[in-house]
């Protein structure tokens, strides 16, 4: 049986680990470390659980404006975000392809955008997806070839297809984009308006089969002093 390809909201993972797990974790220099742990903690959590074929990480560009924000200046005002999680989300992408896998990231795109483009690549070669993100946005791609892989609560993940968006929403994924466009989504300041649809047209580096290098992301942690995880990934490299 074929193997999916994983695809990741990077950043969204990221806040939510920095939101979850305590602020005494620390790397090297006394900076933070719990964005970096609690990422790490997901990421191998899917990688164990989907046996993927690759990995592809899509990051958000912080300080570079997107179509969204042109069309509506509005688009995610008001957040602020921490010096030290906007410090973990700059070191996140080097940890990601010291295990092997890859990262995309530019000006102009956001990470839904990178799922977007990944899951119509794929799908259009004949292969399967495993698409990972928090945001809701993400279940306009759920199809017979994609599933949604969303966290709830208490740890559980639930896994959305098309009869999932169509009992939660009552639409299609295809239709998810209207349905955000007509009830807004206070989450990303969007009081009603045409924004939600991922650009495809994200660029994407190619998606060769990967095997994890988890004994270059061992080395890495260590480096930054986060011991309990250099011996996780460690214990995987043995494997």
């Amino acid at each position: 049986m074929r193997r999916p390809l994983l695809i990741i909201d990077g950043d969204s993972f990221a806040h939510r680990a920095y939101h979850a797990l305590p602020k005494t974790i620390r790397r090297r220099g006394n900076k933070g470390g719990g964005a970096i742990v609690g990422f790490a903690n997901f990421l191998l959590r899917f990688c164990e659980a989907e046996k993927p074929r690759a990995v592809l990480v899509g990051w958000d560009t912080l300080d570079a404006p997107t179509y969204r924000h042109t069309a509506l200046p509005e688009h995610q005002s008001g957040r602020e975000f921490d010096d030290e999680l906007v410090d973990q989300l700059d070191v996140l992408p080097e940890f990601v392809t010291a295990c092997g896998f890859a990262s995309a990231k530019a000006n102009g795109y956001e990470a839904d955008d990178f799922l977007a483009a990944a899951v119509a690549r794929e799908e259009c070669r004949g292969g399967t997806c495993i698409a990972a993100s928090g945001d809701r946005d993400a279940y306009q791609l759920a199809s017979d070839r994609t599933t949604i892989v969303q966290p709830v609560r208490a740890g559980e993940l639930a896994r959305i297809g098309p009869a999932k968006v169509r009992e939660r929403y009552g639409v299609s994924p295809s239709q998810v984009p209207d349905f955000i466009a007509l009830r807004g989504d206070s989450s990303d300041r969007i009081p009603g308006a045409r924004i939600a649809t991922m650009d495809k047209r994200a660029p994407l580096p190619r998606l060769r089969n990967q095997k994890p290098t988890w004994g270059k992301a061992s080395a890495l942690a260590r480096s930054w002093d986060l011991k309990n995880l250099a011996e996780r990934l460690a214990s995987l490299a043995t494997k």
